[in-house]
Order: structure tokens, then C-alpha cells, then sequence
């Protein structure tokens, strides 16, 4: 019995011991438990605030680029519809050209127009208005041109391209601020 006894005791003796250290153990993992809860929600804050922190920086440079761009779009064409009033004046002064002749008594009178008409097209080309290439034989783009009319076309391959050009189109930078007005040729 002395054996059983004995090893009942150190049994006994090993539960208290564990018991002993057991709530040792527990406040030990609380305390490191609490020690690393409170860092980690440190860090976890502090991560969350630079997150946040980029995505207000970012907003902000959206922002900023986009009142930029918005204010250049502005600069532009701040004068769009003054120019756009004034276009039939250089289509007047077109015709008007086309349509003296050239006599003895016209000379003056044409060198004047065309001093003028030259004056006007170089002062608004200042401000930003860019003539359109002529669109005759081009193939009709809806994006830079207005059809007026379809004739038949003289030749097949005139199908679907400009034959005349009634009135000349006209950009503020790369906007469009007057179509071309053309004829296009449709198939016989």
C-alpha cells in the first residue's frame, strides 16, 4: 500500500502544483492577451487612418486635375458664343470675295476686303477658332459634319463622300463650334 499511497500523494501533490500554476498561467495570458489586444488595436488604427489618409489624398488629387482641366475647358471657350456670332461675317466677307470682279474699278475696293477679311480671320484665329479643311472628296464624318442635302453621285466612287461644301465648319480648340455643312453623293 505504501506504493499506491505514495503515488496517490504525488499525484495529488502534481494537481495542487498544477493548480498552483494554472491561475498563474491564466493571468499570464490575460496580461499577454491584454498587452497585445491594446497594440494591436494600435496598429490596426493606425493602419485604418493611413488607408483613410491615402484615400483623401488621392480624392484630393482627382480634384484638383479635374478643376484644372475644367477651368482650361473654360479658358477656351469663354468666347465661344461671341465667335460663333461672327462666323456669318466671314462667311459674308467669303462670298463677297468670291463674287467682285475684278475690274479697274474694283481693285481698291477688293484690296480693302481682303486687308479686312485677313485682319478678321488672323484676330480670331488668336482667340482660338481654327478653320476645318476643306471637306470636299472626304468621306462624311457625322462627327465634324452636317448633311444638308444627297444628290446623286457623279461617280461610284463619289458614294458616300462630300461633293460640295455649303458653309465651312470651324473648331474652338478641338471642339467643334460649327459643322461643315456639306452635300454628300448617294448611290444612282
Amino acid at each position: 500500500m505504501s506504493d499506491k499511497n505514495q503515488v496517490n500523494e504525488e499525484g495529488l501533490h502534481e494537481e495542487e502544483l498544477q493548480q498552483e500554476l494554472d491561475p498563474n498561467q491564466e493571468e499570464s495570458t490575460e496580461n499577454q492577451e491584454t498587452e497585445v489586444g491594446p497594440v494591436a488595436k494600435l496598429e490596426d488604427e493606425i493602419k485604418d487612418l493611413k488607408d483613410q489618409n491615402l484615400r483623401l489624398y488621392a480624392e484630393f488629387e482627382n480634384f484638383r486635375r479635374r478643376t484644372a482641366k475644367e477651368r482650361l475647358e473654360l479658358i477656351e471657350s469663354a468666347n465661344k458664343d461671341t465667335l460663333a456670332v461672327l462666323l456669318p461675317v466671314l462667311d459674308d466677307f467669303d462670298r463677297a470675295l468670291k463674287n467682285i470682279e475684278e475690274t479697274e474699278v474694283n481693285v481698291p475696293v477688293l484690296e480693302g476686303m481682303k486687308l479686312i477679311s485677313h485682319k478678321l480671320k488672323e484676330t480670331l484665329k488668336g482667340k482660338g477658332l481654327k478653320e476645318m479643311e476643306s471637306t470636299l472628296g472626304q468621306a462624311f464624318d457625322v462627327e465634324t459634319m452636317e448633311a444638308v442635302t444627297q444628290i446623286p453621285a457623279p461617280t461610284p466612287e463619289m458614294a458616300g463622300k462630300v461633293i460640295d461644301e455649303v458653309e465651312k465648319g470651324y473648331f474652338i480648340g478641338e471642339k467643334v463650334i460649327r459643322y461643315a455643312k456639306v452635300v454628300v453623293g448617294k448611290e444612282a
